[in-house]
């Protein structure tokens, strides 16, 4: 019975633990009603995305933050080079990224449990233009609070307010995405 206890009160204090404090109750969440790998929110619904900001994949002396995007429709896309979905992904960021900064879509990805060396060719064999701020220890991904990180690649689609308009688990192409920021960006 008492060891009962101990559990419990441990399960209690691990989550206050291990939050940071500084994320506003406004700040998005995720939650997969009903298990839903792609969810679209209304403006009323969105809650700001939690800044993001770390070093970039390719220049670790530059530091990336998503705040720098504010005003601007931003794709912000979870990868790995690990990942082989990822890789074949990437090609589509690439061509929504060269295209969109004409229409104020803004591409950043979030390059998580990777080590350096191996995004950074990655991106840098792949042509890839965007940028993409570092996160071998997955910490700053976990600021995204509940995605799924075991699940990239993860698209989010950031409103010019900065706040989370729409998340698509796994491969996305660009039929899959354009409609989204299309939408987000006509708001």
């Amino acid at each position: 019975m008492l060891l009962t206890r101990l559990l419990v009160v441990v399960a209690l204090l691990v989550p206050a633990a291990c939050s940071t404090g500084r994320d506003a109750p406004d700040t998005f969440a995720f939650v997969s009603p009903g298990g839903q790998t792609h969810l679209f929110y209304e403006p009323a619904q969105r809650k700001r995305v939690a800044d993001l900001a770390g070093p970039d994949v390719t220049d670790p002396a530059r530091q990336v933050s998503l705040s720098d995007y504010t005003g601007k429709v931003v794709l912000l896309a979870l990868w790995g080079a690990w990942c082989p979905p990822c890789r074949t992904e990437a090609h589509t960021l690439k061509d929504i990224s060269a295209r969109g900064k004409s229409e104020g879509i803004e591409v950043l990805g979030l390059n998580v449990r990777d080590n350096r060396q191996y995004a950074a060719d990655f991106v840098r064999d792949s042509g890839l233009t965007y940028p993409s701020i570092h996160d071998e220890s997955g910490r700053i991904a976990l600021r995204l609070r509940g995605i799924p990180l075991a699940a990239v690649p993860i698209s989010l689609v950031v409103d010019r307010q900065q706040r989370v308009a729409a998340v698509h688990i796994g491969e996305a192409l660009e039929e899959d995405l354009r409609p989204l920021l299309d939408r987000v960006r006509a708001e």
